[in-house]
């Protein structure tokens, strides 16, 4: 067992702040927090927090490991004035040319980023059309090394090789699932990862792709994870060729329930925004990643009951999420203030309690030991009525002293528990090659 003493515990919803607080947690749960338990427990080890802010674990609720390996990119890239054209010149060429070695430094240093900014939990999207099958398997051993608990899934798409490509995408969530499944039979270890059923958008999956991710949900008990209406073609190109509002399309395949999470959604309709609270679903709100595509602002987003925050693959920083989330809602005109936006960061862990049959994102007894470890000295009163200010002003990633996964430390005093330089040397290489190959495309 192993008690944090002293430590001022921070909740997010409804938010409270209490000083002097002493968390006491037995293997991955949280078994009670109060104040003087190592009388309690006297066998117990101490860690002493000297006040330190510890909360619940900071979850990514929409992400894009593949991606890791583009910061900086070289590769020669066609200019990209709307939507469509930034896919085709830049994400779909990068996803084609993703290889084994370079989606496991993509997936393993994406997942080291995350802890380093406070992440416990990263929900991620994949494509690799030239890599399908094992491909989540490589992504789950990066977080797996890391120790960063998450989701991932396959994106099932047309957009490159008509059915066949949509039935690798599809054999590959089932066989991922499955196999999670397999693993969390042998109850050796604490389950880190879990899985969703992906698909890219509704623009890129024709009725026979809907019909075969029904079958995906239905077979393997998972929640589809997919983006929607993240520009205006989605939803033009819906009602060219469908007739309908995209959502209202896949809610007529039955594939909208309280598992799953909608990417984006920036032009729903209001039989839409319907359909995602009666049914439970999530949203994930990508404020940075819409802004850098210049797809236009999330007018809807009061509307929606479950709301939580993603970056679409520009990291994981959720304390920079949640200011551009903030603030660009106000710039918008937007109602709500720093305290709605910290409702949206817990909502991830709420994401969490859906898939991994454990609770998550409150600091009490039965609770998982996800937690992030701030050192964060205020200089103004900190307490219930004004936390969200304090993240929305001042708390950053900068601050993160310590991160826990399962009550394990990841991340500790600022170091990790394993050597990464020699990591990131074989991912800028391995970076290159993989420019390279884009640029053979």
């Amino acid at each position: 067992m192993l008690i944090l003493i002293n430590a001022t515990a921070v909740q997010f919803s409804p938010a409270s702040v209490q000083e002097g607080i002493d968390i006491a947690i037995d293997g991955e749960r949280i078994v009670e927090v109060g104040r003087s338990l190592s009388a309690k427990y006297p066998e117990a080890t101490r860690k002493d927090m000297h006040g330190r802010i510890v909360m619940p674990g900071l979850v990514c609720a929409h992400n894009h490991f593949y991606s890791g390996l583009s910061r900086g990119i070289l590769a020669s890239i066609a200019p990209c004035p709307d939507f469509i054209s930034t896919l085709k010149n830049l994400w779909w060429r990068l996803d084609r040319a993703l290889d084994e070695e370079s989606l496991y430094y993509s997936g393993l240093i994406c997942s080291l980023e995350a802890i380093r900014h406070g992440c416990t939990a990263v929900i991620d999207h994949h494509a690799s059309p030239g890599y399908i099958a094992g491909s989540l398997n490589i992504l789950r051993k990066g977080f797996m090394e890391a120790g960063l608990r998450g989701m991932t899934c396959y994106e099932t798409t047309d957009r490159n090789g008509g059915l066949a490509e949509l039935e690798k995408s599809i054999e590959e969530n089932v066989d991922f699932a499955h196999l999670i499944d397999k693993e969390k039979s042998k109850k050796s270890a604490p389950c880190l990862v879990e899985a969703h059923i992906g698909a890219h958008a509704p623009f890129t999956l024709p009725d026979s792709g809907l019909r075969m991710l029904k079958y995906a949900l239905d077979s393997t008990g998972r929640g589809l994870h997919i983006h929607v209406a993240e520009d205006r073609y989605d939803v033009s190109h819906s009602h060219d060729k469908y007739g309908m509002d995209p959502m209202v399309r896949l809610d007529s395949y039955g594939l909208i329930n309280q598992k799953a999470l909608i990417a984006h959604g920036l032009y729903l309709s209001e039989a839409e925004v319907d359909i995602i609270n009666q049914r439970r679903a999530t949203l994930a709100h990508n404020a940075r990643s819409n802004m850098n595509n210049h797809v236009g602002y999330n007018q809807q987003i009061t509307a929606i009951e479950r709301v939580a925050l993603g970056t679409d693959g520009i990291g994981a920083d959720m304390f920079e999420e949640l200011k551009f989330a903030y603030f660009k809602h106000r710039d918008a005109g937007g109602p709500l203030w720093p305290d709605g936006f910290l409702a949206m960061l817990q909502q991830g862990n709420r994401i969490l309690e859906e898939n991994f049959s454990a609770r998550f994102g409150v600091l009490a007894a039965g609770y998982t030991a996800d937690l992030t470890i701030l050192d964060y000295r205020p200089p103004t009163p900190l307490q219930a009525e004004n936390l969200a200010g304090h993240f929305a002003f001042a708390i950053n990633s900068s601050h993160v002293d310590s991160v826990m996964v399962a009550g394990r430390m990841v991340y500790e005093e600022r170091a990790f528990p394993q050597a990464v330089d020699q990591l990131y040397r074989e991912a800028s290489r391995s970076a290159e090659k993989l420019w390279a190959r884009m640029d053979a495309l």
